[in-house]
């Protein structure tokens, strides 16, 4: 897709996350599964994953991520003009997330909707609220990408449910005159709908509604092709984030950190490999938390900004891959 023009330019004026209080751990999966907390170190990187409490919904985690980027952003719920929720766990097929986000924050004018780009939904969502902004439809986004994936994990599939937790980081996004810093300097975002089987969840939409007879099948469970999913996401988030970065005018030494999906370590060490660039420059919160989806990059770049990781002035990229399959990638000058 060709980047639209820039009427005004856009800025991330604050940030926000929720992660739910249960830990999961290693050595919880041990006692579930056929795995290790050996296993699961050496193949992915992740020690740990937050599993919310039975009564959430992803539109609870989202508030809360939400209100940790208003207040950081020193912007009121009421002066939003529009909510976009990243998300494939929505709390209910409509309304949208977005909408109960709305309700709780007291946004009464925002205009609100879901965007279902799997992992790549955040990045989807700073496209479309940058274009919004950028062309004077919205003064004020709030943008979030939240999911509960704990709800669509098969927990008897060790290929898959020691890989994920859940989890939600928001963003404010308004015209780079109004904020502090943050400016977006460009966006990428692709997909490739043949690519749909190697990484979805089958059953439970228009094309295999849940029945009596197949229910327990597990087809409302995440299915994935490893091997195939470890390639793609590699060389999609390689090209996403050169072309991000070519947008932006500015090469791969200009970065001075680099925020990738948080899937899997090996595909975040084999993509600074291709860059010739060195990890300690890749922000990695994995261990902690496992693949968010499309919280992933949202919670990690909120993090990297409060703990001093990213400083005013510098460069930063974050790319991400999901089902779809989808791709994003987008620049910002802090």
């Amino acid at each position: 897709m060709k980047p639209n023009p820039t009427v005004r330019p856009v800025a991330i004026s604050g940030t926000g996350k929720y992660v739910p209080e249960r830990v999961l751990t290693n050595e919880d999966l041990q006692r579930m599964v056929d795995t290790s907390d050996e296993w699961i170190t050496e193949r992915t990187g992740i020690k740990k994953r937050r599993i919310a409490a039975a009564d959430q919904a992803t539109s609870d985690l989202a508030v809360g991520a939400a209100r940790e980027a208003l207040a950081n952003a020193g912007v009121q719920a009421s002066e939003l003009d529009l909510i976009i929720v990243g998300t494939v766990t929505p709390d209910m097929a409509f309304p949208a997330t977005a909408c109960f986000v709305q309700k709780a924050l007291g946004a009464t004018k925002a205009t609100c909707f879901d965007v279902s780009g799997a992992c790549s939904g955040f990045l989807y969502g700073v496209e479309i609220a940058r274009g919004y902004i950028a062309s004077g439809l919205a003064d004020k986004a709030l943008l979030i990408g939240a999911d509960k994936l704990s709800g669509i994990i098969d927990w008897t599939d060790r290929n898959t449910c020691v890989l994920f937790g859940d989890g939600a980081g928001a963003a404010v996004l308004q015209p780079a005159a109004d904020a502090a810093g943050g400016e977006i300097l460009s966006t990428v975002s692709g997909s490739n709908g043949a690519l749909d089987e190697i990484l979805n969840v089958p059953g439970g939409g228009s094309r295999c509604p849940l029945t009596a007879e197949n229910v327990g099948d597990k087809l409302n469970t995440m299915k994935m092709a490893g091997r195939e999913v470890y390639r793609h996401a590699v060389n999609t988030m390689l090209a996403a984030a050169k072309e991000a970065i070519a947008r932006a005018g500015l090469t791969v030494d200009d970065i001075a950190c680099f925020i990738p999906h948080q899937a899997n370590l090996r595909i975040i060490e084999t993509i600074a490999s291709k860059l010739h660039v060195s990890m300690d420059r890749f922000f990695v919160n994995l261990t902690e938390y496992g693949n968010t989806s499309a919280a992933a990059v949202a919670i990690a770049l909120d993090e990297a900004q409060r703990t001093g990781r990213i400083k005013r002035g510098d460069h930063i990229l974050m790319v991400v891959f999901g089902g779809g399959l989808t791709w994003a990638s987008a620049v910002v000058r802090w």
